[in-house]
């Protein structure tokens, strides 16, 4: 018989090429679809005057986006200049990008790095001016700070990992092996030409060097173990459940490695705000400015976001020149970035130069339209950046490092595991459980085998998990905070359609093989001597388990597999 079903088809019906499936409109009658529809009048006009400009105008980007300040390479000022964010706007309306990769709903690239980025860079490049040699230089930076086992979610604007076997090595992390959570390329600014202006609702606006913050005479030195944690931390889970909205630079799909421990080195934002006399009246919420250049929705800008000032107030958010006792890299903000205590790390700027007092959180798009935590019964088809909730304070989370997931471990009734645990806000973990049995019974994690609390940093855990059972089994673990937070039990509670905060029971199914069992033992032995391997799992048995003479042995002293009355 000839195979007369359409290629491919069996993967669209099973969902294996779900970016493909049509829409099923089911309001319209069968074999009706949606007619097309005409583009907005004022779209139309507003793409034909862009381009009537730009043909007339002699436009030469490294004139017109130069760079300002000396010492000062890959930084573009955006937000004093309306008319240049205008042309830029421009620019990007009357060019062609690709869209974003599909990666939620179909396999994830096994490349490494996973995703490339393509369309930032493209949007650098057609911005041209110190952004056309960005993408390579911020690449160059990665290969010469990072570990060269970190895995490289998007290649540009960076985002990285370290593998899991790494992650929780050791309580703090080596500058190398702390995960990067980029939203543009990295400047070069050197740190004597370095400057922080501070305005807006202050009673006196200064501007200040690194050796002015420095002096410890007018600036009492702080040092604190934080842990910063990206909201994508554990995402891929939420991928795994069902996709969300796929920009490969916002939804990177990071795994359980998006969040790192240091020791910072700085000033309270407080102390250097108290130097400009205080607040001023209607102050409230205090914009932070990195010298990145942002895109969104074909606006450029630089990267913006706020936090309130009771959080500065409390001496919870830091100017930060040194990490684990050395200057900050490049890629983690040199000279000075923010390091905001238990918020998002969204919150925590890099290669801060401006700090400005507002009387409400900023308007700007990473504040007002990213971050968001929704209903899950928002989407695409109908989300307003007012539905979600603007993500500051993490909740308790926890991951498994080891064992990982699928993997077959052998053992004699106890799994050897391995992770984290984290808590925001000034909270930390006070217990750690976990579970063999898919979350049913619950083993506390001893005192002494978790790391020294911090306020403000997770702590690191090892157990070994007692587990008679054999074959698939589910591995869970909980935390508890000091407030007594825990996390849902399923990932399914957590998801949304942003894909931020995966805060519910990290699970890994694994295939348990208890060595302590006389028949699994020897089965083992069979596969050693000759030359095999027990993975992969799904592999058949290539050799007999039983002779016949034992089969039939083993019939004949048991009642037969029928009966006949």
């Amino acid at each position: 018989m000839i195979c007369v079903q359409p290629e491919d088809e069996w993967k669209l019906e099973q969902g294996l090429a779900a970016a493909e499936l049509p829409i099923r409109d089911q309001t319209l009658p069968e074999g009706q679809f949606v007619e097309d529809v005409a583009l907005d009048e004022e779209i139309i006009k507003e793409l034909e005057e862009a381009r009537e400009y730009l043909e007339k105008e002699d436009i030469d980007p490294n004139l017109v986006f130069a760079e300002e300040r000396e010492g000062w390479h890959g930084y573009i000022e955006w937000e004093q200049y309306p008319e240049k964010k205008a042309l830029a706007h421009k620019i990007m309306i009357t060019n062609k990008f690709p869209p974003p990769p599909e990666f939620q709903l179909g396999p994830i690239p096994n490349t490494n790095p996973v995703l490339e980025g393509v369309r930032w860079k493209q949007w650098h490049k057609a911005i041209g001016g110190p952004l056309t040699s960005v993408p390579e230089e911020s690449w160059l930076r990665v290969i010469q700070e990072k570990h060269p086992e970190m895995l490289h979610l998007l290649q540009f604007p960076y985002n990285g990992e370290p593998p899991k076997r790494l992650v929780t090595a050791k309580p703090v992390t080596p500058n190398p092996l702390h995960f990067i959570r980029n939203h543009g390329g990295i400047p070069d600014i050197d740190a004597d030409a370095w400057e922080l202006k501070l305005d807006g609702l202050v009673k006196h606006p200064r501007t200040f060097t690194l050796k002015d913050l420095q002096n410890e005479e007018i600036f009492p030195r702080m040092e604190k173990m934080v842990t910063i944690q990206c909201s994508g931390t554990r995402r891929i889970e939420q991928i795994q459940m069902y996709a969300g909205e796929g920009d490969e630079m916002i939804n990177a799909p990071w795994a359980e490695g998006a969040i790192g421990t240091a020791r910072y080195v700085g000033v309270s934002l407080k102390k250097v705000i108290k130097q400009c006399g205080g607040m001023a009246d209607g102050g409230k919420h205090l914009e932070f400015h990195g010298a990145d250049t942002y895109f969104k929705q074909n606006e450029v800008m630089n990267y913006l976001v706020s936090v309130p000032w009771s959080k500065v107030k409390a001496n919870e958010v830091m100017l930060a020149w040194e990490m684990n006792g050395e200057p900050l890299p490049k890629i983690h903000g040199y000279p000075v970035r923010l390091v905001v205590m238990g918020y998002i790390g969204a919150r925590s700027v890099k290669w801060v130069y401006r700090i400005r007092a507002l009387p409400h959180p900023t308007r700007a798009p990473v504040q007002s339209k990213e971050y968001l935590y929704f209903n899950q019964q928002v989407g695409k088809h109908n989300q307003l950046p007012v539905m979600g909730i603007q993500i500051q304070e993490m909740p308790v989370s926890s991951a498994i490092m080891s064992p990982w997931t699928k993997q077959v471990v052998v053992h004699e009734g106890k799994i050897a595991c391995k992770g984290w645990a984290y808590s925001g806000g000034g909270r930390w973990p006070e217990r750690v459980e976990l579970s063999a049995d898919g979350g049913f019974s619950w083993y506390s994690v001893p005192n002494e085998n978790l790391s020294t609390k911090h306020k403000w940093a997770w702590r690191t855990w090892e157990f070994d998990l007692p587990c008679d059972v054999e074959g698939w089994i589910e591995i869970v673990v909980r935390c508890w905070d000091n407030s007594l937070n825990t996390q849902p039990l399923e990932v399914r509670n957590s998801w949304n359609w942003g894909l931020h905060v995966t805060s519910s029971c990290h699970r890994v199914k694994i295939y348990s093989v208890n060595k302590s069992r006389e028949l699994t033992r020897k089965r083992i032995e069979d596969f050693a001597k000759r030359g095999e391997s027990l993975v992969p799992i799904t592999r058949p048995t290539e050799f007999q388990t039983m002779t016949p003479d034992e089969y039939d042995e083993w019939w004949s002293k048991h009642d037969p597999r029928d009966v006949d009355e």
